[in-house]
Protein backbone atom coordinates (compact mmCIF):
# COMPACT_ATOMS: atom_id res chain seq x y z
CA UNK A 1 0.00 0.00 0.00
CA UNK A 2 1.22 3.25 -0.83
CA UNK A 3 0.65 5.99 1.68
CA UNK A 4 0.93 9.75 1.46
CA UNK A 5 1.00 11.01 5.42
CA UNK A 6 0.34 14.87 5.57
CA UNK A 7 2.16 16.44 8.37
CA UNK A 8 3.62 13.27 10.73
CA UNK A 9 6.51 15.01 12.60
CA UNK A 10 4.72 15.44 15.24
CA UNK A 11 4.26 13.61 18.48
CA UNK A 12 1.67 11.49 16.96
CA UNK A 13 2.43 11.44 13.65
CA UNK A 14 5.70 10.49 14.37
CA UNK A 15 4.72 7.62 15.92
CA UNK A 16 2.19 7.36 13.13
CA UNK A 17 4.55 7.15 10.60
CA UNK A 18 6.81 4.77 12.24
CA UNK A 19 4.16 2.26 12.62
CA UNK A 20 2.73 2.17 8.96
CA UNK A 21 6.75 1.76 7.95
CA UNK A 22 7.34 -1.23 10.10
CA UNK A 23 4.12 -2.93 8.35
CA UNK A 24 5.79 -2.89 5.23
CA UNK A 25 3.79 0.06 3.46
CA UNK A 26 5.35 2.43 0.61
CA UNK A 27 5.35 5.82 2.44
CA UNK A 28 5.89 9.74 1.45
CA UNK A 29 5.91 12.24 4.44
CA UNK A 30 4.85 15.45 3.12
CA UNK A 31 6.05 18.21 5.66
CA UNK A 32 7.90 21.48 6.40
CA UNK A 33 11.23 20.14 7.01
CA UNK A 34 11.44 22.01 10.56
CA UNK A 35 11.11 19.31 13.24
CA UNK A 36 13.64 15.91 13.17
CA UNK A 37 11.90 13.58 14.06
CA UNK A 38 13.34 9.97 14.40
CA UNK A 39 12.09 8.20 11.40
CA UNK A 40 12.94 4.93 9.37
CA UNK A 41 15.39 5.55 6.80
CA UNK A 42 12.91 4.07 4.51
CA UNK A 43 10.77 6.96 4.49
CA UNK A 44 10.50 8.93 1.29
CA UNK A 45 9.87 12.67 2.03
CA UNK A 46 8.11 15.92 -0.03
CA UNK A 47 9.51 18.77 2.15
CA UNK A 48 7.51 22.17 1.07
CA UNK A 49 8.24 25.39 3.36
CA UNK A 50 5.21 26.54 2.34
CA UNK A 51 3.40 23.51 3.81
CA UNK A 52 1.61 25.67 7.12
CA UNK A 53 -0.92 25.30 8.69
CA UNK A 54 -4.04 25.60 7.45
CA UNK A 55 -2.61 23.91 4.49
CA UNK A 56 -4.58 25.40 1.64
CA UNK A 57 -3.00 24.05 -1.48
CA UNK A 58 -0.56 21.25 -2.67
CA UNK A 59 2.17 21.06 -5.13
CA UNK A 60 1.49 19.07 -8.12
CA UNK A 61 5.05 17.13 -8.15
CA UNK A 62 3.24 15.88 -5.09
CA UNK A 63 0.44 13.92 -6.66
CA UNK A 64 3.04 12.08 -8.51
CA UNK A 65 3.33 9.47 -5.45
CA UNK A 66 -0.12 8.14 -6.34
CA UNK A 67 -1.11 7.09 -3.15
CA UNK A 68 -3.80 4.37 -2.48
CA UNK A 69 -4.51 6.39 1.11
CA UNK A 70 -4.07 9.91 2.41
CA UNK A 71 -3.41 10.36 6.36
CA UNK A 72 -4.23 14.10 7.10
CA UNK A 73 -2.63 14.31 10.62
CA UNK A 74 -2.40 18.48 10.69
CA UNK A 75 -6.30 19.02 9.58
CA UNK A 76 -8.23 21.62 12.51
CA UNK A 77 -10.90 22.87 10.45
CA UNK A 78 -13.01 23.07 7.46
CA UNK A 79 -10.55 25.56 5.63
CA UNK A 80 -7.32 22.97 5.43
CA UNK A 81 -9.57 19.50 5.30
CA UNK A 82 -12.10 20.83 2.22
CA UNK A 83 -8.31 21.85 1.00
CA UNK A 84 -7.29 18.35 1.28
CA UNK A 85 -10.31 16.25 0.47
CA UNK A 86 -10.61 18.33 -2.66
CA UNK A 87 -7.09 18.12 -4.04
CA UNK A 88 -6.77 14.34 -3.61
CA UNK A 89 -10.31 13.53 -5.11
CA UNK A 90 -9.77 11.14 -7.82
CA UNK A 91 -6.54 10.88 -7.07
CA UNK A 92 -5.94 8.67 -4.02
CA UNK A 93 -8.59 5.75 -2.76
CA UNK A 94 -9.31 7.12 0.58
CA UNK A 95 -8.61 10.02 2.92
CA UNK A 96 -8.02 9.15 7.10
CA UNK A 97 -8.78 12.29 9.15
CA UNK A 98 -7.39 12.76 12.98
CA UNK A 99 -10.59 13.74 15.12
CA UNK A 100 -10.96 14.22 18.48
CA UNK A 101 -13.11 13.37 20.69
CA UNK A 102 -13.64 17.32 21.88
CA UNK A 103 -16.46 17.19 18.99
CA UNK A 104 -18.73 15.26 20.97
CA UNK A 105 -21.68 17.28 23.13
CA UNK A 106 -20.48 15.99 26.59
CA UNK A 107 -16.74 17.43 26.00
CA UNK A 108 -18.46 20.86 25.57
CA UNK A 109 -20.41 20.48 28.54
CA UNK A 110 -17.72 19.30 30.49
CA UNK A 111 -15.26 22.70 29.21
CA UNK A 112 -18.59 24.70 29.88
CA UNK A 113 -19.50 25.80 26.39
CA UNK A 114 -22.80 23.71 25.79
CA UNK A 115 -25.59 24.08 27.90
CA UNK A 116 -27.87 20.83 28.53
CA UNK A 117 -27.96 17.92 31.21
CA UNK A 118 -25.12 16.05 32.36
CA UNK A 119 -25.04 12.81 29.36
CA UNK A 120 -24.34 9.38 31.58
CA UNK A 121 -23.72 6.92 28.95
CA UNK A 122 -20.67 6.17 26.97
CA UNK A 123 -19.96 8.05 23.90
CA UNK A 124 -20.44 5.94 21.16
CA UNK A 125 -19.77 7.35 17.40
CA UNK A 126 -23.29 8.05 17.16
CA UNK A 127 -23.69 10.32 19.76
CA UNK A 128 -24.81 13.65 20.04
CA UNK A 129 -21.78 16.36 18.74
CA UNK A 130 -21.42 19.86 19.75
CA UNK A 131 -23.87 22.95 19.15
CA UNK A 132 -21.83 25.20 19.87
CA UNK A 133 -18.25 25.54 17.69
CA UNK A 134 -14.98 26.71 17.75
CA UNK A 135 -14.38 25.33 21.64
CA UNK A 136 -11.09 27.33 21.85
CA UNK A 137 -11.94 30.34 20.38
CA UNK A 138 -12.05 32.03 23.43
CA UNK A 139 -8.02 31.62 23.98
CA UNK A 140 -7.13 32.65 20.97
CA UNK A 141 -4.74 35.89 20.42
CA UNK A 142 -5.97 36.99 17.08
CA UNK A 143 -7.57 35.59 14.07
CA UNK A 144 -4.83 33.62 13.06
CA UNK A 145 -3.88 31.29 15.52
CA UNK A 146 -5.35 28.21 15.91
CA UNK A 147 -7.30 28.59 18.40
CA UNK A 148 -9.41 30.91 16.76
CA UNK A 149 -10.46 28.51 13.94
CA UNK A 150 -10.08 25.21 15.22
CA UNK A 151 -13.04 23.26 14.46
CA UNK A 152 -12.54 18.96 14.34
CA UNK A 153 -16.94 19.24 13.45
CA UNK A 154 -15.95 21.29 10.53
CA UNK A 155 -13.11 19.07 9.53
CA UNK A 156 -14.79 16.08 9.81
CA UNK A 157 -17.69 17.53 7.54
CA UNK A 158 -15.66 18.94 4.59
CA UNK A 159 -13.80 15.32 4.13
CA UNK A 160 -17.25 13.76 4.39
CA UNK A 161 -19.07 15.60 2.07
CA UNK A 162 -16.71 14.85 -1.38
CA UNK A 163 -18.85 11.85 -2.90
CA UNK A 164 -15.96 10.75 -4.92
CA UNK A 165 -13.47 10.35 -2.13
CA UNK A 166 -14.02 7.80 0.60
CA UNK A 167 -13.15 9.37 4.05
CA UNK A 168 -12.35 7.61 7.45
CA UNK A 169 -12.60 10.00 10.49
CA UNK A 170 -10.98 8.76 13.61
CA UNK A 171 -11.46 10.34 16.62
CA UNK A 172 -8.58 10.32 19.30
CA UNK A 173 -8.38 10.19 22.78
CA UNK A 174 -6.45 12.14 25.35
CA UNK A 175 -3.16 11.01 24.07
CA UNK A 176 -0.09 10.75 25.97
CA UNK A 177 3.57 8.98 25.82
CA UNK A 178 7.06 9.80 25.85
CA UNK A 179 7.52 13.15 23.99
CA UNK A 180 3.67 14.13 24.86
CA UNK A 181 1.88 14.37 28.12
CA UNK A 182 4.74 12.02 29.08
CA UNK A 183 4.41 12.94 32.93
CA UNK A 184 0.09 12.06 32.89
CA UNK A 185 -0.72 15.14 33.63
CA UNK A 186 -4.14 15.01 32.68
CA UNK A 187 -4.22 12.46 34.83
CA UNK A 188 -2.75 13.73 38.40
CA UNK A 189 -3.72 17.47 37.92
CA UNK A 190 -7.73 15.81 38.32
CA UNK A 191 -6.40 13.63 41.63
CA UNK A 192 -9.34 15.36 43.49
CA UNK A 193 -12.52 14.65 40.98
CA UNK A 194 -11.37 10.75 41.78
CA UNK A 195 -14.94 9.66 39.99
CA UNK A 196 -14.26 11.53 36.92
CA UNK A 197 -13.19 9.49 33.44
CA UNK A 198 -11.96 11.15 30.52
CA UNK A 199 -10.33 8.12 27.63
CA UNK A 200 -7.13 7.99 27.06
CA UNK A 201 -4.59 6.44 24.73
CA UNK A 202 -1.09 5.69 24.12
CA UNK A 203 0.45 6.84 21.36
CA UNK A 204 1.72 3.46 20.10
CA UNK A 205 -1.46 2.16 20.06
CA UNK A 206 -3.09 4.99 18.38
CA UNK A 207 -0.80 5.21 15.69
CA UNK A 208 -1.71 1.02 15.51
CA UNK A 209 -5.21 2.15 15.47
CA UNK A 210 -4.42 4.71 12.53
CA UNK A 211 -2.31 2.23 10.37
CA UNK A 212 -4.95 -0.31 10.59
CA UNK A 213 -7.62 1.94 9.45
CA UNK A 214 -5.59 2.75 6.53
CA UNK A 215 -5.28 -0.60 5.83
CA UNK A 216 -8.53 -1.91 5.84
CA UNK A 217 -10.58 -1.98 3.01
CA UNK A 218 -13.64 -2.02 5.65
CA UNK A 219 -12.72 1.47 7.00
CA UNK A 220 -13.68 3.48 3.85
CA UNK A 221 -16.87 5.41 5.36
CA UNK A 222 -16.53 5.05 8.93
CA UNK A 223 -16.03 7.00 11.35
CA UNK A 224 -14.34 4.99 14.69
CA UNK A 225 -13.22 5.98 18.31
CA UNK A 226 -9.56 5.30 19.21
CA UNK A 227 -8.56 4.31 23.13
CA UNK A 228 -8.50 2.05 25.53
CA UNK A 229 -11.16 -0.45 25.89
CA UNK A 230 -12.06 0.42 29.46
CA UNK A 231 -11.82 4.17 30.75
CA UNK A 232 -10.93 4.15 34.46
CA UNK A 233 -12.28 7.00 36.99
CA UNK A 234 -9.17 9.05 38.06
CA UNK A 235 -9.26 7.42 41.32
CA UNK A 236 -8.80 4.01 39.66
CA UNK A 237 -5.88 5.19 37.03
CA UNK A 238 -4.39 6.74 40.59
CA UNK A 239 -4.55 3.48 42.42
CA UNK A 240 -1.64 1.54 40.32
CA UNK A 241 0.27 4.94 39.62
CA UNK A 242 3.00 6.56 41.20
CA UNK A 243 2.87 9.23 43.52
CA UNK A 244 3.63 12.51 41.62
CA UNK A 245 4.66 15.90 42.39
CA UNK A 246 2.26 17.28 39.54
CA UNK A 247 0.17 19.59 41.78
CA UNK A 248 -3.61 19.36 41.61
CA UNK A 249 -5.62 21.67 38.84
CA UNK A 250 -8.06 23.89 41.18
CA UNK A 251 -8.52 26.41 39.34
CA UNK A 252 -10.61 24.66 36.03
CA UNK A 253 -14.12 25.82 35.76
CA UNK A 254 -14.83 22.11 33.84
CA UNK A 255 -17.92 20.49 35.03
CA UNK A 256 -16.18 17.07 36.38
CA UNK A 257 -20.01 15.82 36.33
CA UNK A 258 -19.96 15.19 33.02
CA UNK A 259 -17.06 12.24 31.29
CA UNK A 260 -15.61 12.22 28.63
CA UNK A 261 -15.82 8.41 28.38
CA UNK A 262 -15.80 6.87 24.91
CA UNK A 263 -17.18 3.22 23.53
CA UNK A 264 -14.67 2.21 21.42
CA UNK A 265 -15.92 -1.41 20.63
CA UNK A 266 -16.41 -0.31 16.70
CA UNK A 267 -13.25 -0.03 15.67
CA UNK A 268 -12.41 -3.42 17.55
CA UNK A 269 -15.60 -5.81 16.04
CA UNK A 270 -15.28 -4.10 12.80
CA UNK A 271 -11.82 -3.78 12.22
CA UNK A 272 -10.24 -6.47 15.18
CA UNK A 273 -8.14 -3.69 16.38
CA UNK A 274 -6.16 -4.36 19.78
CA UNK A 275 -3.56 -2.59 21.63
CA UNK A 276 0.25 -3.54 20.82
CA UNK A 277 0.85 -2.65 24.88
CA UNK A 278 -1.20 -2.84 27.55
CA UNK A 279 -2.70 0.71 28.94
CA UNK A 280 -1.82 -0.33 31.95
CA UNK A 281 1.92 -1.11 31.27
CA UNK A 282 2.14 1.85 29.03
CA UNK A 283 0.88 4.33 31.38
CA UNK A 284 4.14 3.25 33.67
CA UNK A 285 6.53 2.52 30.86
CA UNK A 286 5.65 6.74 29.96
CA UNK A 287 6.66 7.40 33.56
CA UNK A 288 9.01 5.55 33.25
CA UNK A 289 10.84 7.32 29.99
CA UNK A 290 9.95 11.17 31.51
CA UNK A 291 11.77 10.08 35.00
CA UNK A 292 15.42 9.55 32.63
Amino acid sequence: MRVLVIGGTGFIGAHIVRQIASQGHTLLLYHRGLTNAVRPETVEHFIDSDSVAPIRRFPAALFDFQPDVVIHTVAMGAVDAKAAAQAFAGRTGRIVLLSSGDVYRAYGRWIGIEPGPVQKELLTEDAPLRSVLFPYRQKASSRETLEYWYEKILAERAVRSIPDLPSTVLRLPKVYGPGGNSGLATVYRYRHHPDWRWTHGFVGNVAAAVELAAAHPAAAGRIYNVGEQHTPTVGERLSRLPPSSIKPDSSSKFDFNQDVAYDTSRIRVELGYREIVPEREAALMTLRTDAK
